[in-house]
Order: structure tokens, then C-alpha cells, then sequence
């Protein structure tokens, strides 16, 4: 029974060396996805004077003028990708580790069983739950049983072992909810610094043409800005984009934490009430 712990452990280092996989793999893959948006889609002669990429865009023609922007937008179409993909990853993730049902009902249900003394009961419906939330609840009432047959222990020590376990359990979980989270984060101020990268090559771009034109050309100029700032658009883009889906899955998790916290204490309540 020692070993019992190993197996999970190999399948959460499994899970983590899945995951870094995966993050290697995205990140290259979307960007080149995004240079192929940008040079065919955004490219498409189509959009330009006289069927030509190489001629000005067309008149209100916003995916040419984002074709003129240069390559960085390709790059920020690539992170854009990015972000929705590990938007959508995350999502996966935390909603398998919350449970197959409502983790508020799961958490009334098992306090109920807990406050009725009911044990077993409670480690069957972890077992309908399944997830994160439910495994670092059914390892506290594993612990729970395990102290209560062991006779060598006063009701501090069984205390501490059952918080102990639960704090184990939860460190073992909670690694694999926040991975690739960094990435989004890093996101939020990488999108607007090569958006502003972008930026600033085109402006130095226009301003340069226009001076080697050598009479003034308001009309190129224009377009020349506004090709500029269309990396700055879609730089802000990536980062709105990234925010918002880091603060929404970081309320997620902590959703999470705080029922973990309120079972654990529960448990512990439990334990501590039926041996006074």
C-alpha cells in the first residue's frame, strides 16, 4: 500500500509532459498558419488595383491594407490563433477537472453525506464526479477512513494527516489546471509590443518613401499610416483577446481552489465532530 501514490503521480508528470508537447507544438504551427492567411488570403490579388498584391489595396479594402502591413502581421495573426487555441485548451481542461456535473451540487451533495456521517457514500460520488476537484476530495476521505482505523492516533495527529493529504492531493492537481496559462499571460504584452514593432517599421516605411518621392504625396502617405496601424490594431487584438480568456480561466480555477478548500474543510469538521 506505500506504492500506492506512484501511479498518479506518473500519469500527472504523463499529463504535464503531454501538455509542454503540445505548447511546443502550437505555437509554430499557428504562426505559420498565420503567414499562409496573410499571403493568400489577405494577399489575394482580389483585393488590389488591377488584380496585383504588389499594387495599392483597393478602395475600403481592409485585408488588403492588412496585407500591406508587412509580415509582423502574419506573426500577430499567428498569436491570435494562439490564444484562441490555448483559450480553448484551458477550457477542456478545467471543465474535465471540475467534474461531469455541477460542481456546486457535487460540493452540497458531499457536505450533506459528510454532515450524516456517511463516508463511503461520499467517496461513490466522488467516484460518479471524477476530476480533479473530486479526486483531491476522495484522497481527504481515503485519509479520513485510514485515521479512523488507526488507533495509534489522537485526534490532533488525524487532523493534521487528513489537512496534509488534502493539501498533497491538491498540489498534485493544481500544476496541471495553470500549465500553459503563462503563455496567455506573456500573450497580453507580446501582441501589443509587436504590434507596436510593426507600427513603427511602416511609419519609418511611409515616411521614407515619401521622402525618396520627392514631391509630397498626401494620398501615399495616408495609406502608408494606415497600413502601419493596422499592426497596432491587431496587436491590441491579441492582447483584449488574451486578457480576457486569462481572467476568465483564472476565476475558473479558483472556482476550483475554493471548493477543494471549503470539502477539505468539511472533511476535517467531520472528523474533528464526531471525535470530540
Amino acid at each position: 500500500m506505500a506504492n500506492a501514490p506512484k501511479p498518479t503521480t506518473v500519469k500527472k508528470e504523463s499529463s504535464s509532459s503531454a501538455s509542454n508537447v503540445f505548447a511546443t507544438l502550437v505555437i509554430p504551427i499557428c504562426i505559420v498558419i498565420g503567414f499562409i492567411i496573410w499571403r493568400y488570403v489577405l494577399g489575394d490579388p482580389s483585393n488590389f488595383i488591377d488584380n496585383n498584391n504588389e499594387n495599392l489595396p483597393l478602395p475600403n479594402n481592409y485585408p488588403g491594407t492588412a496585407f500591406k502591413g508587412g509580415p509582423i502581421v502574419a506573426v500577430l495573426i499567428g498569436l491570435l490563433l494562439t490564444t484562441i487555441v490555448f483559450s480553448i485548451e484551458r477550457l477542456i481542461v478545467i471543465s474535465k477537472a471540475s467534474g461531469k456535473s455541477s460542481l456546486d451540487t457535487f460540493i452540497i451533495k458531499v457536505k450533506g453525506l459528510l454532515n450524516a456521517g456517511n463516508i463511503e457514500a461520499a467517496k461513490a460520488e466522488c467516484d460518479k464526479q471524477q476530476g480533479s476537484v473530486a479526486n483531491v476530495i476522495k484522497s481527504g476521505l481515503k485519509k479520513y477512513s485510514e485515521v479512523e482505523a488507526d488507533t495509534n492516533l489522537d485526534v490532533e495527529q488525524s487532523i493534521v494527516a487528513i489537512q496534509k493529504e488534502v493539501e498533497e492531493a491538491t498540489a498534485l492537481e493544481m500544476p496541471m489546471l495553470e500549465q500553459n496559462l503563462t503563455i496567455i499571460a506573456t500573450l497580453v504584452s507580446i501582441g501589443t509590443l509587436i504590434g507596436l514593432l510593426g507600427t513603427v517599421t511602416g511609419m519609418i516605411r511611409a515616411f521614407a518613401g515619401l521622402a525618396n518621392s520627392g514631391a509630397p504625396d498626401q494620398s501615399a502617405l495616408a495609406v502608408g499610416i494606415s497600413e502601419a496601424l493596422i499592426n497596432t490594431m491587431t496587436g491590441i487584438a491579441v492582447s483584449t483577446l488574451a486578457i480576457i480568456m486569462y481572467n476568465i480561466l483564472t476565476s475558473k480555477i479558483d472556482k476550483l481552489t475554493y471548493a477543494i478548500d471549503e470539502a477539505g474543510f468539511s472533511i476535517v469538521q467531520t472528523y474533528a465532530s464526531s471525535h470530540k
